[in-house]
């Protein structure tokens, strides 16, 4: 029976208290590059006493490299700056305008059209209901169907569809040259056409699977996405927070934090107000002088555990970066943890949205990561030398006879010594995005 009465008792227990530094350390440790400049920039604007300079990775400025007399300019240095010059961005809703002639659209009509253009995706999909924009303007579906079908007759082909089967036969309605078996087949058999179920299509239509077949490869040559080529927002650029170099020899291995504000201490302002004999204005001084080093150990603590991470996924992925992608060998994070005595949560966030300029491209470090595959000899291999070897494998078969999943299995044992099973195989495709061996079936 549970004992309920009252009383004072003494417990000893073991429990961890997550002060505000180890808090922030964590959190600055799991920052990449632009995440920590943004925090940085935010704390500047709270505590007066850290002042932060950014911009440390300067653009060029012309205008000042003419002034230099001192450098002479070559044939290099122009073409560097050419480069630098921006190409003319064409965007989507510019381009569609465009070809509009105003004078043959009412101003009603004017209102739809660009609402109708605010409503496509970024591949140039219609994402919106006919009858939603006619409440929206208080017109009939009619006439917002009339204002679509004005849009899907403009530049790029395609533009406008609610659908791929739609986006597909406005296409095909524009080739000067009609494919009448290709518009029927989209049009009535679009879904069986996909599943590559054929059997059925030839046999309704009585046509050869040839026939499919060649329509099958001229629909390949359509553009599913007819907005991709346009500029919708503004690029975005991956800042490395690692750069390993390999010089035929050794390794070196830097953080690349140029691209972070430069931090300091503002003494200026804090031997003014320390002076003032006040209570609060001391705590104040106190608390953001406190907070300001914190930010300092947690950004050093930052950059030591990240360079002993990135050294020692170096120390254990020699071969890929000596001799590229295909030598990538079985690696987690737990033994990442175990060799450098820290927990593996921290790896973690260590490797968290990070990334490696490497001699073979800029790099998320999570990928240098992958499970073991068991092989027939002593040695292993990593999941991701399994889907390299697949991809090659689907890529040299016979396409009137693909390989199965099973087929698969087989060749990897027996060629590769990798042990996979089947269902693995499958889930490996569908991360690669290859279709199964029926739907990889060709008839000619």
């Amino acid at each position: 029976m549970m004992n309920l009465q009252a009383g004072l008792w003494q417990q000893q227990t073991l429990k961890l208290t997550m002060t505000q530094e180890l808090t922030q350390a964590i959190a600055l440790l799991q920052y990449n590059t632009q995440e920590l400049s943004a925090f940085l920039e935010d704390k500047a604007l709270e505590n007066p006493l850290l002042q932060i300079e950014s911009g440390n990775v300067q653009a060029m400025d012309p205008r000042k490299d003419r002034t230099k007399p001192t450098k002479k300019k070559t044939d290099k240095d122009k073409q560097n700056w050419i480069e630098q010059i921006g190409a003319k961005v064409t965007y989507l809703d510019e381009y569609i305008k465009s070809q509009l002639d105003f004078e043959t659209v009412t101003a009603e009509g004017e209102k739809v059209f660009d609402y109708l253009i605010e409503c496509l995706d970024e591949n140039g999909y219609l994402r919106a209901e006919l009858n939603e924009i006619a409440v929206r303007f208080q017109i009939s579906e009619e006439e917002v169907n009339e204002s679509l079908k004005l849009l899907q007759e403009l530049e790029p082909a395609g533009i406008g569809a609610r659908n791929l089967q739609e986006c597909l036969l406005l296409q095909l309605k524009r080739i000067e040259k009609r494919n009448d078996l290709a518009e029927e087949i989209i049009e009535n058999h679009f879904h069986s056409f996909a599943e590559k179920k054929w059997k059925d299509i030839s046999k309704h239509l009585g046509v050869k699977m040839k026939d499919i077949q060649e329509v099958f490869d001229f629909v390949q040559k359509l553009n599913p996405r007819p907005a991709s080529s346009f500029q919708n927002e503004k690029s975005s650029y991956i800042v490395p927070d690692v750069v390993i170099k390999w010089d035929g020899e050794s390794f070196s291995v830097s953080i690349f934090d140029e691209a972070l504000p430069k931090v300091s201490f503002n003494n200026e302002y804090y031997q003014k107000f320390s002076s003032y004999k006040d209570k609060q204005v001391s705590r104040f001084l106190q608390e953001n002088n406190q907070d300001y080093q914190w930010i300092i150990r947690s950004i050093e603590q930052r950059k030591e555990t990240l360079t002993k991470v990135s050294l020692k996924i170096v120390e254990k992925q020699q071969e890929f970066f000596k001799n590229g992608p295909s030598y990538l060998r079985p690696m987690t994070m737990k033994e990442i943890s175990e060799e450098l005595d820290i927990h593996e949560s921290t790896v973690s966030r260590a490797v968290r949205e990070k990334y490696a300029q490497t001699p073979y491209g800029t790099l998320e470090l999570r990928s240098f990561f992958s499970s073991t595959i068991k092989t027939t000899s002593d040695e292993n291999t990593s999941s991701k030398q399994v889907k390299t070897i697949i991809s090659k494998m689907v890529a040299d078969e016979n396409k009137q006879k693909p390989l199965s999943d099973q087929e698969l299995v087989h060749l990897l044992k027996e060629k590769e010594g990798m042990v996979v099973s089947r269902r693995t195989i499958a889930k490996y495709r569908d991360q690669l995005g290859i279709p199964s061996s029926s739907k990889r079936k060709r008839y000619d």
